[in-house]
């Protein structure tokens, strides 16, 4: 990894030609998007390092992952139109995906196992190797399961729901591609954060009622379809049990293994769960914080584009989410492949990459004074540009 972004440099500084530079940058997003992989390693580092060393990629992700971010800076290169259909059918971007899906069942796989074991007894190592573990899977395995669940292949619709189930979010699959995409940037929408709303408060509501509407859009389908509302074609029935039986399913192996009931496995199971699903809602908060569409009529509103969404094109963290932080053209474009979404200078810009605005989002005072003057900044220029 160092060397890569030794070479991102020496192309910077070499003054390369435009073509030249934009082959280079294309190499290096190639190779940069396998540094996802490096995380669940620097867990499994941190524990057989032992006690506090467990807090290891807490460290890595928000000291050294964000001070690499702050280094490299942004990169605002976009795949030139020419080459949209052959990189965007590349099987090899597929591929670090559906790669990403094993490795994380068997990352999951090491960690119950270290769990039942009881390897873990201080209360202090098993505390940061329950917020290292929802790193993995929710930092990046719920970010590789929002690109996989937007596209039309029936597998890496199933590879998305299987990476939703090991974080007890599985319903965030239906409302998020038939809710969320649909009433973001308006009150509708509970995880589009209003202005002046905390992170805290932004929780619960999304939570809470981006389960509710999962419900009720699935309610509707099945109704739509004249199916009935109690029965296997519910999938949010489905969604709700699964985890629970995966769950049990783990504790069944682990009780034949131990000739006992392993109480570790569900309490690690689902606090690594709220780990997860906390990170994917903070990272909701920052993508969406203040936005809001012109409303054209009553419950009518303009079409969603790319100044509907926080963007944020810095290199490094792009690398780790896929260029999820790229999302004012995810929402323009839903079903546009990872390695194809476009930097849009117009966009409202975040300052910072998502691991550092976590931080700042967790610090709602510090949130407000940096994010308010921005966001009155889109709002003179969208509200007022006529």
């Amino acid at each position: 990894m160092i060397f890569f972004y030794q070479q991102y440099f020496s192309w910077q500084s070499a003054k390369l030609q435009p073509n030249e530079y934009l082959n280079a940058m294309k190499f290096l997003k190639m190779i940069g998007f396998f540094t996802a992989f490096i995380l669940p390693a620097v867990v499994m580092l941190g524990w057989y390092l032992g006690q506090g060393w467990n807090f290891l990629a807490v460290g890595f992700v928000f000291l050294v992952v964000t001070s690499i971010d702050y280094i490299t800076g942004t990169d605002t290169t976009n795949v030139p139109d020419h080459e949209t259909n052959r990189i965007g059918a590349d099987f090899y971007y597929r591929f670090v995906t559906y790669a990403w899906v094993y490795v994380q069942l068997a990352f999951l796989g090491w960690a119950f196992y270290v769990i039942s074991q009881g390897a873990i007894s201080n209360g202090y190592a098993w505390i940061g190797f329950v917020i290292s573990v929802g790193l993995v899977t929710g930092g990046i395995g719920i970010t590789v399961a929002h690109e996989l669940g937007h596209k039309k292949s029936a597998l890496e619709r199933f590879y998305s729901k299987v990476l939703l189930l090991t974080v007890c979010y599985m319903h965030f699959y239906i409302e998020h591609n038939r809710g969320h995409h649909v009433t973001v940037a308006t009150p509708q929408d509970p995880a589009t954060a209003r202005k002046n709303e905390n992170f805290y408060s932004f929780w619960i509501r999304s939570v809470f009622g981006g389960y509710t509407d999962a419900w009720k859009l699935e309610i509707q389908r099945l109704r739509n379809q004249t199916q009935s509302i109690v029965g296997i074609h519910n999938q949010m029935i489905w969604f709700t049990l699964l985890p629970l039986l995966f769950c049990a399913s783990i504790m069944a192996l682990a009780a034949q293994s131990r000739a006992e009931l392993v109480w570790q496995i569900p309490v690690f199971f689902f606090a690594q769960s709220l780990v997860a699903f906390t990170l994917l809602e903070l990272v909701n908060y920052i993508e969406h914080y203040g936005i809001l569409r012109k409303q054209l009529a009553p419950g009518k509103y303009e079409r969603v584009n790319p100044l509907h969404s926080w963007n944020n094109s810095h290199l490094i963290s792009n690398f780790f989410l896929f260029q999820l932080q790229r999302h004012s053209d995810h929402h323009a474009n839903a079903i546009k492949r990872y390695q194809l979404l476009k930097h849009y200078d117009e966009s409202p810009q975040l300052p910072f990459g998502y691991p550092t605005m976590i931080l700042l989002a967790l610090m709602p005072p510090v949130w407000f004074t940096m994010m308010n003057p921005r966001l009155h900044a889109w709002e003179k220029k969208v509200y007022h540009a006529t």
